[in-house]
């Protein structure tokens, strides 16, 4: 976003509520709702938009180092992310190639090599089947190189790591990313760590999640008594990218600028936003931090959510390339920064705004 942009977007908005006015379509649009409780529509998103589409699936201090992996889930698929020495990050199935057992049971941790639990066939953190136990005896005539761990679709962007859970897909990812880009590079979110995240389970559909996100139409009546007040009724803009949208909601303060200090306005001062990236990331942005929402749809009404709290602490890499054991992290796999339970208010507010929506199953990383 250049400074011309960020000007207009605060003359724009204090135009509206200088006028009274509230940020409208010139068409009313409708939605059945069918489109939130249907099984075959959600069938069809998963195989058109949640397969198919990036998404995603860590911030790049994540896998901080040479050796670092993470497991994570996209669309119902296992996934292994892992970093080799060369600092390129790549995307698994997270699936042995023999028998297909879980490869990697860890949430986290820095590891080069990876030792199935069942038969012990090893890989290395770049997919390449490097062993296998009795293989002159078992499997005397097999191609090692035909054997490799099921690669994804993936590429480090913007400090995020963007898979694609289908195998054959096909997807350009920088075309997808492309209208919001600059927006992205302006955020500066390469520059993040995470410090804080929950993950919640909600007895939600995953568009409705998204929808409560991009609009101030209920901020006086659902946060009247939390931040209701900083926020102006009903007074919000957006802007369509591609598939991608930002979201503007300017606090009560818009109404202080004065024309002649103009060069001095700032549009993360005077405004939240909430970037939706499609199709399951939204970041929530604030004065001095960003949330990132990651959203799991796992059913046309349950949604699975992780809330991570910007800045997300690199982990430092203790390497263990052993084959014969599982690697064990010393750290646990949520070390924060900070101590429990000490979330930032706007970061307790968003955690209110989808209670209604869920049941803490998972509840807090590492509690």
């Amino acid at each position: 976003m250049d400074r011309e942009t960020e000007l207009s977007l605060l003359d724009e908005l204090k135009g509206l509520s200088d006028a009274g006015s509230a940020y409208l379509d010139e068409d009313i649009t409708r939605s059945a709702v069918e489109d939130y409780t249907s099984q075959s529509r959600f069938n069809l998103e998963k195989h058109h938009i949640f397969s198919a589409l990036p998404h995603i699936t860590c911030h790049s201090s994540e896998l901080a180092e040479p050796g670092a992996f993470l497991r994570a889930e996209l669309a119902g698929k296992p996934i292994l992310l892992t970093r080799d020495r060369n600092g390129e990050a790549h995307a698994f199935l997270n699936v042995c190639r023999h028998r297909g057992a879980r490869l990697v049971e860890d949430q986290r941790g820095c590891r080069h090599l990876f030792s199935c639990p069942y038969h012990a066939w090893t890989w290395s953190n770049t997919g390449m089947l490097r062993g296998i136990p009795h293989q002159k005896q078992g499997f005397p005539d097999i191609d090692k190189s035909q054997y490799g761990l099921i690669r994804l679709p993936c590429a480090e962007r913007l400090g995020w790591v963007w898979v694609v859970p289908d195998p054959n897909a096909r997807v350009d990812i920088d075309a997808h990313l492309a209208p919001i880009a600059a927006d992205i590079d302006w955020l500066e979110t390469d520059s993040l760590q995470i410090a804080q995240e929950s993950k919640l389970t909600c007895t939600a559909n995953w568009k409705l999640l998204v929808e409560g996100g991009i609009e101030a139409y209920h901020f006086s009546v659902a946060h009247a008594k939390t931040i209701g007040p900083y926020f102006p009724d009903n007074l919000s803009s957006y802007q369509c990218f591609g598939p991608h949208m930002r979201s503007v909601l300017p606090r009560v303060t818009l109404t202080d600028l004065k024309a002649e200090d103009r060069e001095n306005w700032s549009l993360r001062t005077e405004a939240n936003m909430v970037y939706s990236i499609f199709p399951t990331t939204q970041w929530l942005v604030q004065q001095d931090h960003i949330v990132w929402i990651h959203m799991d749809p796992i059913g046309p009404g349950e949604t699975r959510l992780r809330l991570a709290h910007g800045p997300l602490a690199a982990q430092p890499c203790d390497h263990d390339d052993h084959t014969d054991r599982r690697f064990r992290d010393r750290r646990g796999h949520s070390e924060r920064i900070g101590k429990r339970g000490q979330y930032p208010s706007d970061f307790r507010t968003l955690r209110r705004r989808v209670a209604p929506f869920c049941a803490n199953r998972a509840g807090s990383a590492g509690q």
